[in-house]
C-alpha cells in the first residue's frame, strides 16, 4: 500500500508497530540511562506521528522511521550535551576507552554486548548514528539516506569503526 494512501494515524500506526523494537533500540543505542531511554522513544514517537504528515513517499518508510528517529535522537544528544559536558571520544581514540562490563552475574556474551553499547555511546554522534543504524541492519545506501552521506562515505565509516571497535573489544589482538 502507498503511504499517501494512508491517513496519518493508519500510516504511524503500521511504522509504529512494523518499528518498534527497532526504535527502542536505537533510543537505548543513544541513551544509556534507562528512563532518559524511554522518554527518547516517546519523543521519536510523538515526532514520528507528526512527520507522517508529510510525509510523501520521497524514500522507503524504513528509512523514513530512522531518520526520523535518529534526528530526534541526536536532538536529544545535543540537548543534554549543554546541559553538562560531554565525554565523546573520535575515532583515534576508540581504542583506550575502558571496558564498560561491571556485572559479573551477566553471561560473556552479554558483557561484550554491554562493553560495545558503550564503546558506541562514547563516539561522537556522527559516528554513533552510522555504527547504530548499521547494527540494525540497514545498507550503505540506506544509511546515506537517512545520514546524507555517500554510500562510499557511509561504507569507509562503517569499516574504520568496526576495525577500531573489535580492536578496543579484543585488545590482546594488537600485540600478534
Amino acid at each position: 500500500m502507498e503511504p499517501t494512501a494512508l491517513s496519518q494515524d493508519e500510516a504511524y500506526s503500521a511504522a509504529a508497530e512494523q518499528f518498534g523494537g527497532a526504535i527502542e533500540r536505537l533510543a537505548r543505542g543513544y541513551e544509556a540511562d534507562p528512563d532518559l531511554a524511554r522518554d527518547l522513544v516517546q519523543d521519536i514517537h510523538a515526532a514520528l506521528w507528526r512527520s507522517f504528515e508529510y510525509f510523501e513517499g520521497q524514500c522507503s518508510v524504513r528509512s523514513w522511521v530512522y531518520r526520523i528517529g535518529h534526528n530526534v535522537a541526536v536532538s536529544h544528544i545535543q540537548a543534554s550535551r549543554r546541559a553538562k559536558p560531554p565525554a565523546l571520544v573520535g575515532l583515534e581514540a576508540i581504542a583506550e576507552l575502558p571496558s564498560a562490563d561491571n556485572q559479573a552475574a551477566e553471561t560473556e556474551e552479554a558483557q561484550l554486548r554491554n562493553r560495545l553499547l558503550a564503546m558506541i555511546h562514547r563516539l561522537k554522534p556522527a559516528d554513533r548514528q552510522v555504527m547504530l543504524l548499521y547494527l540494525e541492519e540497514l545498507t550503505a545506501e540506506e544509511i546515506g539516506e537517512v545520514t546524507g552521506l555517500s554510500a562510499g562515505a557511509v561504507a569507509t565509516r562503517i569499516h574504520r569503526l568496526k576495525a577500531l571497535l573489535a580492536e578496543a573489544i579484543h585488545p590482546e589482538g594488537r600485540n600478534q
